[in-house]
């Protein structure tokens, strides 16, 4: 069976619909229920790499580099979300399932083998004009809660207070909620969002507002706060003071083989390391050790 995939140029300004990614990842899963032994690729010069929009830049940029290395390969890219990636991977509907989650525990009989590729901060971020700078872990908590809901609580603005949160295919979602949240439930008023874009894109042109994103991907048209007084900053990251950062994960059905394991060490090679990864936000790691 021939899957056909088209190079998805989805970044992380724009993704797919959650309609268009849930109903893609499901159509893959169904075409490898139907035939034993479905594998992603036909060929052995062909991988699909599926999930994260996170990691997108990082994956997509090396399949481009590594294919010009390579011309007779092939390194199919789709950004779906972490849960999608996870999922196509153990289904074999795909060979790599990128994740900037860690596993559920409901994943883990899954029997996934974890290649830990970069490390990465997850910034909270409000409007460029907010004149509130830090915030301690407990206040994000109470306010994405929905309890906190002015800027005058936490010495801003009175100004009501715009959440701005991801949907729950998002593994940037799903770290924050393990980290920040922990016990505690998201308020349900939230704007939902698919994308990291347009999680920026609306925090930047609404005063009020406040969301998540990953480190890498914020700029001059957001602010990041400083949470229990540190700041988001690749050192802070490094030494750990900074609490909210998590692994970004490439998951394979077991010990990568053949190309999707020649694919793999192509991404965690000095060459992509520092540089695609660098130049991405994120923070090099190899063989567990950042960098």
């Amino acid at each position: 069976m021939t899957h056909r995939l088209v190079r998805t140029r989805t970044t992380a300004g724009s993704p797919l619909p959650r309609a268009t990614r849930l109903g893609l990842a499901l159509a893959l899963s169904l075409s490898c229920v139907a035939i034993a032994g479905c594998q992603a690729a036909e060929h052995d010069n062909e991988i699909t790499v599926t999930g994260s929009t996170t990691i997108m830049p990082i994956a997509e940029i090396a399949a481009e580099h590594f294919m010009d290395v390579k011309p007779d390969t092939k390194v199919l890219v789709s950004g779906l979300g972490s849960s999608a990636g996870i999922e196509t991977v153990a289904n074999g509907s795909s060979d790599v399932g990128t994740s900037s989650r860690d596993l559920k525990p409901s994943e883990q009989d899954l029997r996934l083998y974890d290649t830990p590729i970069a490390i990465d901060a997850i910034a909270v971020i409000v409007n460029r004009d907010n004149p509130v700078d830090a915030l301690t872990m407990d206040q994000v908590r109470a306010i994405f809660e929905g309890r906190i809901e002015n800027w005058s609580e936490v010495g801003g603005e009175d100004r009501h207070i715009g959440l701005v949160n991801r949907d729950e295919a998002s593994g940037t979602r799903e770290a924050f909620s393990k980290i920040v949240m922990q016990e505690a439930r998201f308020d349900r008023s939230a704007a939902v969002l698919p994308g990291t874009g347009q999680v920026r894109s609306v925090v930047a042109e609404a005063p009020g507002a406040i969301g998540y994103i990953s480190l890498g991907f914020v700029n001059d048209e957001v602010k990041a706060l400083s949470i229990d007084g540190i700041e988001a900053t690749p050192e802070s990251v490094v030494d750990g003071s900074y609490p909210v950062q998590r692994i970004l994960h490439f998951f394979t059905r077991g010990e990568p083989e053949g190309l999707a394991a020649r694919y793999i060490a192509y991404v965690l090679s000095d060459e992509i390391q520092q540089t695609v990864v660098r130049d991405a936000g994120f923070l090099p790691m190899r063989g567990g050790v950042v960098r």
